[in-house]
């Protein structure tokens, strides 16, 4: 590709008012709108002054414009150019939202995560985003790694931040200077993951610090979604293998799934499994045996019954399975090169607690299910990459709603890219998407206003890659909202 004419026979002049760049934001905000994001705002929030009036309009410009990919305040003058105006009213100027979230306390932080979880019930039912999870399947071949399970998964993340003048940055476990992110998201077969909780925490906090809360309200906000029978596994790292979060989990009637510290009694258990039960696994650089129909790799797991928590008192232990894979060890090669060769085989173990039923989670399915946790991190950088990029205020609780607000926008872009998307189960390439490519086929849709007979006309690129998803969420969110028959 090159340019049909040269610079100097070209100019460019910012002059057109019927112009809008994000047009994708007509659908979205529509859709945010059937799911109730203004209503709930103005019903649940009590921000005090004139700054905190007309909360869900501010709410619902602030969650536009990181879906049309503003990561700062300044940023959300995106909102106003152009046509615009005459395609959205009430788009309120950076300064105002930047007043509006620097008023935010606590207490409006977690008004704004109640609001946050009741939208995204309110879009799952619009979206389809988490269809009925089946009962599990018994262990083997047809259960497959999950087990019919979905997944709830928890794990913190630094957000860096620089200058002096954040409230409570510091330096936590990554030696970065930045604030504590803890979420916990949702994964089932079929979609890309949804962020169930979040809380925004100092930056020199430990990681199981007030996880127990949020685990616990992000295994109710599953229940909400997928039904009270659904069977839900929370998987963490060992970070939070503790009491109060695993306890959290079980008393929402969730499993768990959780890496453990190699302590003392996690050493002798694995020291206490037979050589012969152990079994080779599917895993980076494996083959696979047609003859024997078995895997030819250096990893292999196997597991011991399990007591959790036996120090604390008789109510505090949890029985379960511990699972423990290994593998050579990475400088065997190397040491062996160099004259350290050693007289039998070392390994490296990975163990996790685990209590789900070998019945629906047989030892390698529980093993492949585990390391699924991984995908959390998928979540984080594609927050990063959008509205997380920056924090951007100096105040602590305006940092926090902008993290719920973040939050927000993910799954309205999730929500919009299920409906979007093509084929049977109603979740292509298209629904498993990371934002910014929604952002880029959706959103991102340059568009001409035009006005005749009071109605609104927006003309949009011919030949565009993508007219069919965007016309489809287009035309599902035009539908008129259903009527309750008696």
């Amino acid at each position: 590709m090159k340019l049909s004419h040269t610079l100097t026979r070209t100019s460019a002049v910012f002059d057109d008012p019927n112009l809008v760049s994000p047009a994708g934001l007509v659908p979205l905000l529509a859709l945010a709108d059937r799911a109730g994001l203004r209503k709930l705002a103005d019903e649940h929030m009590s921000v005090p002054t004139d700054k905190g009036a007309n909360a869900g309009l501010k709410v619902a410009s602030l969650v536009a414009g990181m879906v049309a990919g503003a990561d700062s305040i300044d940023d959300m003058a995106l909102l106003r150019h152009g046509g615009m105006g005459r395609v959205f009213a009430r788009a309120y100027a950076p300064s105002t939202l930047g007043s509006f979230l620097r008023t935010f306390t606590f207490g409006h932080v977690r008004q704004l995560d109640a609001v946050a979880a009741r939208f995204l019930l309110s879009l799952a039912r619009l979206a389809g985003l988490t269809p009925p999870v089946p009962a599990p399947l018994p262990a083997g071949d047809e259960a497959g790694a999950g087990g019919g399970y979905a997944f709830v998964d928890v794990d913190d993340t630094i957000i860096e931040v620089h200058g002096h003048a954040k409230q409570g940055a510091g330096f936590g476990y990554t030696r970065v200077r930045g604030l504590n992110a803890l979420i916990a998201t949702l994964t089932t077969d079929r979609c890309a993951p949804l962020v169930l909780a979040q809380r925004l925490r100092k930056g020199a906090c430990g990681s199981p610090r007030g996880a127990k809360r949020l685990v616990g309200d992000a295994v109710k906000q599953a229940r909400r979604l997928l039904g009270a029978k659904a069977p839900v596994l929370v998987r963490m790292d060992s970070a939070y293998y503790g009491r109060d979060a695993v306890h959290a989990a079980i008393a929402g009637g969730a499993h768990v799934s959780v890496t453990v510290r190699m302590d003392p009694a996690v050493k002798a258990a694995i020291a206490g499994i037979d050589q012969g039960a152990w079994t080779t696994i599917k895993y980076p650089d494996a083959i696979f045996d047609q003859t024997t129909g078995t895997w030819i790799s250096k990893a292999e797991v196997a597991e011991v019954p399990y007591t959790a928590f036996t120090s604390k008192k008789t109510a505090d232990r949890v029985p379960g399975r511990l699972v423990v894979r290994r593998i050579p060890d990475v400088h065997a090669d190397k040491k062996k090169a160099n004259g350290q060769g050693t007289l039998f085989d070392v390994w490296r173990f990975h163990a996790f607690f685990t209590t789900a039923p070998a019945q629906q989670l047989d030892t390698v399915a529980a093993d492949q299910a585990h390391r699924g946790h991984a995908i959390i991190e998928q979540v984080h950088a594609d927050l990063k990459a959008s509205a997380l990029a920056h924090l951007p205020s100096g105040k602590f609780t305006a940092n926090s709603a902008w993290l719920v607000l973040a939050v927000i926008a993910f799954n309205l872009t999730r929500a919009a890219a299920v409906i979007a998307a093509t084929g049977p189960t109603g979740c292509s390439d298209l629904a498993k998407a990371t934002t910014a490519t929604v952002r880029r086929k959706l959103i991102h849709v340059p568009a001409r206003v035009a006005s005749s007979a009071r109605r609104i006309t927006l003309h949009l690129p011919q030949a565009w890659p993508w007219q069919q998803p965007w016309t489809r969420l287009f035309d599902r969110v035009a539908d008129p909202p259903a009527i309750a028959s008696s």
